[in-house]
């Protein structure tokens, strides 16, 4: 992501370049225009988006390049289109792979020749426009199909950038949230206080076939049914909860069903070290590693729930009386923040 925004900053710099956005829907790739936009001279001219798969196709021409007055029945006037309206500025056309051939050519004389013709029009019109365009699809699969013109692509694939899915990027999800909530905060009265750790957990191992947007639509869910607190892991939508995996362990029943838990799941990530690290070649102390182990988990459920110790006994699957007798056993009521 680093890479990308400086790839943005770069494109910005040069404003007369066509880009190419690649990425799945949801990734964000009309934020990613309008940021090269935004930076680039021609931010003060307008930014046009046209999505090529909303429109109908008998009305996207005439969208795109306006019309004459009497060009076609109903038209009782001129009317500029979009490529004209951008003049100046950038023109953003998304889900250009679901463009048809004809327009296709049509955009490619845009791009070659810096003019247009309207609907029903005999003048060549001038324009100086940036075009920024987007798929979700594999247009080299489709040139080679016969699908999408190959001169057209290689003229907007100039400088392609793609966008990675956000699975392909966990480690961005609590800044995505932090983000959502400070924008929600202009609107909402009463907004979330944040996820805990447990709903972070499963949100990091849900596959966000929805990318950005979807986490985008859940913190709007959460903040609607959850504002003013923070959402935990019981409150998420069930397809949410239902995608957390097991550990290997649970698989063979060495561990309880509730080791598939995101906080256990947390718990033995931060506490179990690799057989190597404590294995020598006289063997080692069983009882003295079970005993270790056992104090990392519970000092570990303490450090995760913060000290209360009803919430770290359901973590670690004791009764909340017996979490207590291993803590004053092992003399943890005020050293485990130190540990």
């Amino acid at each position: 992501m680093r890479q990308l925004f400086d790839l943005i900053t770069k494109l910005a710099e040069d404003d007369q370049t066509t880009v190419l956005i690649q990425g799945e829907s949801g990734t964000g790739k009309e934020l990613v225009a309008k940021a090269i936009h935004a930076r680039s001279p021609r931010c003060k001219g307008n930014f046009v988006p046209v999505n090529c798969a909303a429109i109908p196709d008998d009305l996207l021409e005439s969208e795109l390049f306006g019309y004459t007055k009497g060009a076609f029945t109903g038209a009782t006037s001129s009317k500029i289109g979009r490529i004209e309206y951008a003049d100046g500025g950038s023109l953003f056309l998304d889900e250009i792979g679901d463009m048809k051939p004809m327009l296709q050519a049509k955009l490619l004389r845009v791009l070659q020749e810096r003019e247009f013709e309207q609907v029903g029009g005999l003048k060549s019109i001038p324009v100086n426009v940036r075009v920024i365009a987007a798929t979700h699809r594999d247009l080299e699969q489709m040139v080679a199909e016969g699908r999408f013109r190959e001169d057209l692509y290689y003229r907007l694939s100039v400088i392609p950038l793609t966008i990675p899915p956000l699975r392909e990027r966990r480690e961005d999800i609590p800044l995505l949230i932090d983000h959502f909530i400070d924008s929600l905060k202009k609107t909402c009265s009463n907004p979330l206080q944040g996820f805990d750790l447990a709903a972070m957990q499963a949100l990091s191992t849900y596959p966000w076939r929805g990318n950005v947007r979807e986490l985008e639509n859940l913190v709007r869910h959460m903040s609607i049914l959850h504002g003013g607190t923070k959402v935990t892991f019981t409150d998420l939508p069930e397809k949410y909860r239902n995608n957390v995996v097991a550990s290997p362990a649970d698989s063979n029943g060495d561990m309880g069903a509730d080791v598939s838990r995101p906080e256990q799941l947390s718990l033995f990530s931060a506490t179990v070290p690799p057989v190597e690290e404590v294995w020598s070649d006289e063997g080692v102390d069983f009882n003295a590693l079970v005993n270790e182990f056992e104090t990392r988990l519970i000092v570990q459920a303490l450090k995760m729930t913060e000290g209360n110790k009803k919430e770290a006994a359901r973590i670690l699957n004791l009764k909340r009386t017996t979490l207590l007798e291993k803590i004053k056993k092992k003399e943890l009521q005020k050293s485990w923040q130190n540990i």
